[in-house]
């Protein structure tokens, strides 16, 4: 995609030429000025026709192939996918095979079970042999694990799906659930969105006992990937099983129980008559609800996961490839395909609003606004994927919150409100209407950023904290799976939103004013309450604590809490420079996000997009004022480490999902870089010149 983009934008990428900065010289203004205006114009060279930054929001293995075996068992895989298409998911397949035979859970984590019984499958259902070397490969791993019994409990869900597996060795999926009443503790209303819209398929499967047609594929399958004959399984047995490879988070006592009784006790109930009649009353009601959210996300889905699981859900429900759902859900396959130099794969929905919104600020902070103002015009359909109207009907009924005035993470279409991308829209359309419009476009009317606004207002907690997508506040007992159960408050969303409303408070000083004083100030709270003794805060979203480092220290430097005022902001800078690397860059592992401790990259390695965090963290805090020296040494790895072309490397995988699931952002390495070389340029050299 970016050397399609390059080559239609017709830029010349080789000037200026490139600088570089000696191990005993200094940085110059001029050096900085020229590294951030090759990346500007790579931006250029980048964006597209309708004004956002195409890059890939991918990594988690298990994506893709659940869409391909969904395909596959409704008969559609040759209409959905060229022979081309087949080709290049293959090789993305292949190119990210772990040396010792397996997949893991994403593109840079070790093998796993359920990566490896996916991706197994796909390989096989895209017509590799069982003799091909890395088939071979693949099924020693399996085999010498167990088999495929040993899968965790989303990989017995697929593969009971896929025939490949019996439900009867599944922890129970009661989709019963839909029908609790709202005043009990444990109800759909209180789950984290994510957990609730992929249970909500995943029990309607279960409770229909859907099993795709057995085909001789699948009959092989059976004797490839299991260690005994199919039929002489022990389904309660292995209901139990699973490889410590998947073994992520321990078992509670009390999902032990909950499972144990309702495998043994609930689940015979319910099978008779009239019980029975409660969980047809159940089906109904959560394929209701996913027919209502394909149609008011026009079946692009919550999400790539979803988006599989609805399309073997509405399948089950009419096994009939033509049926008009069917066909919808068809048509929006090719905006979860995205084809880059390892191949093709399935990502999660796009990144398009988030990251433009970041690149449009990395622009604004470069200084090259009248210089590259046509890039910032295009770039205004940021103002596409806000949600103009709430979820249609009765959308509180379906558990959904409120979204008018929000954006999302990537475009209208998929329509679930997002905090922070709210946030971060909202404030590049408040700096945006300070610029002449023949330079930025046509100025929004105060009224959509008052819905804005409102949103945000709903999503602060009792804390002071920002949850993501819908309120929390869901009671903690209730968070059983390592926080996936219910919403959570994040610093990151947090600290965007004190900083987007301080600006909207200088721009608008009479709307609502005191309700915005109140709300930075219960944010401000939570940011500095949240912080761990050793002065880090822990990244939800991005690898991790350099990545809530940033926002944290910026919040808080947005209200003038800096080194020489706050306790907080020493206490985090302290904990920065503690990391910091010789080279002046930083290296945080994804290891730190599921261990949840500061981890190094291995080898003493550093990560541009990181330093780049921490550099513009650290000017926030006041660093300049004190000590510009790790800043010095930050901006001049990341000048000597720009490309020809103004491009960076790509390195490691910076981005994170639920504490375990890496997401790889692919504009990342550049929007951040660029970013804080304007910042530095700017804030720390630009009186001076020259260090």
């Amino acid at each position: 995609m970016r050397m399609q983009l390059i080559k239609e934008n017709q830029i010349d990428l080789s000037i200026p030429p490139p600088v570089r900065v000696g191990e005993k010289e200094e940085v110059t203004y001029v050096a900085v000025t020229t590294a951030v205006r090759k990346a500007v114009r790579l931006n250029r060279a980048i964006q597209a026709i309708d004004g956002h930054w195409p890059a890939e929001n991918a990594g988690p293995l298990f994506f893709t192939p659940p869409l391909i075996m969904v395909l596959y068992f409704t008969g559609t895989l040759n209409i959905a996918l060229t022979a081309e298409h087949k080709v290049e998911l293959l090789r993305y397949i292949t190119n990210h095979q772990n040396e010792d035979g397996g997949w893991g859970f994403h593109i840079e984590g070790h093998s796993t079970m359920l990566g490896t019984t996916l991706n197994y499958i796909s390989m096989r259902i895209l017509g590799i042999g069982p003799d091909d070397e890395a088939v071979v490969a693949a099924r020693k791993w399996i085999l010498d694990r167990g088999g495929a019994t040993y899968s965790p409990s989303w990989g017995k869900c697929y593969l009971s799906v896929f025939g490949l597996y019996e439900w009867s060795g599944c922890n129970p999926l009661p989709p019963e659930f839909w029908l609790f009443p709202s005043f009990l503790p444990m109800h759909p209303d209180k789950m984290w969105c994510y957990c609730r819209t992929i249970y909500m398929p995943m029990s309607y499967l279960y409770g229909i006992r859907f099993q795709a047609p057995i085909t001789d594929l699948i009959l092989q399958l059976r004797g490839e990937m299991h260690t005994q004959p199919y039929h002489e399984i022990d389904w309660a047995k292995a209901r139990l099983l699973c490889t410590k490879e998947d073994y992520y988070y321990p078992h509670s006592l009390l999902q032990d129980v909950i499972w144990g009784g309702l495998y043994h006790f609930g689940e015979p109930i319910l099978k008779h008559w009239p019980v029975s009649k409660i969980r047809e009353r159940a089906v109904k009601k959560a394929i209701e609800i996913i027919h209502w959210e394909d149609e008011n996300s026009r079946y692009l889905t919550p999400g790539c996961v979803e988006k599989a699981f609805h399309m073997m859900a509405v399948w089950a429900e009419n096994p009939d490839s033509n049926s008009d759902a069917f066909k919808r859900h068809l048509t929006r396959i090719p905006d979860y395909l995205w084809l880059a130099e390892d191949g093709m794969k399935v990502q999660s929905f796009g990144s398009q609003l988030w990251d433009t919104a970041l690149w449009i600020q990395a622009i604004l902070e470069s200084g090259l606004v009248e210089e590259y103002g046509t890039t910032l015009k295009k770039g205004t359909m940021l103002n596409y994927p806000r949600c103009q109207e709430n979820p249609s009907g009765d959308y509180r009924s379906r558990y959904r919150h409120f979204s008018k005035g929000a954006w999302t993470f990537s475009d209208r279409d998929h329509g679930w409100q997002v905090s922070d991308c709210t946030s971060e829209a909202l404030r590049v359309l408040l700096l945006l209407s300070q610029f002449p419009e023949e330079l930025v476009g046509e100025k929004v009317e105060p009224q959509r950023l008052f819905h804005a606004v409102n949103f945000l207002f709903s999503l602060q907690g009792k804390t002071g904290g920002l949850a993501v997508w819908e309120p929390a506040g869901a009671e903690e007992w209730l968070e059983l799976f390592a926080d996936i159960v219910t919403e959570h408050e994040y610093v990151e969303c947090t600290s965007s939103a004190i900083q987007t409303l301080l600006l909207f408070k200088k721009l608008y000083p009479n709307h609502r004013r005191k309700e915005v004083d109140n709300f930075i100030e219960k944010a401000i709270r939570y940011v500095e309450n949240v912080q761990r003794p050793d002065g880090y805060w822990y990244g939800g979203w991005g690898v991790c604590f350099t990545y809530a480092a940033w926002f944290a220290l910026s919040g808080l430097g947005a209200v003038g809490k800096t080194y020489s005022t706050s306790k907080t902001v020493r206490k985090g800078v302290d904990f920065l420079l503690s990391k910091q690397k010789a080279n002046g860059g930083w290296g945080e592992s994804f290891r730190s996000c599921p261990d949840m401790v500061y981890v190094h990259l291995e080898g003493d390695r550093t990560n541009l997009v990181q330093t780049a965090w921490c550099l513009m963290g650290l000017i926030e805090a006041g660093q300049a004022e004190r000590d510009p020296t790790p800043l010095h040494k930050a901006a001049k790895l990341l000048i000597n480490s720009q490309l020809e072309n103004g491009d960076f490397p790509q390195e490691e995988i910076t981005g994170v999902y639920m504490n375990n699931c890496m997401l790889h952002y692919a504009s990342y390495r550049n929007i951040f870089p660029t970013w804080a070389l304007g910042m530095y340029g700017r804030r720390v050299l630009k009186t001076s010149q020259k260090i």
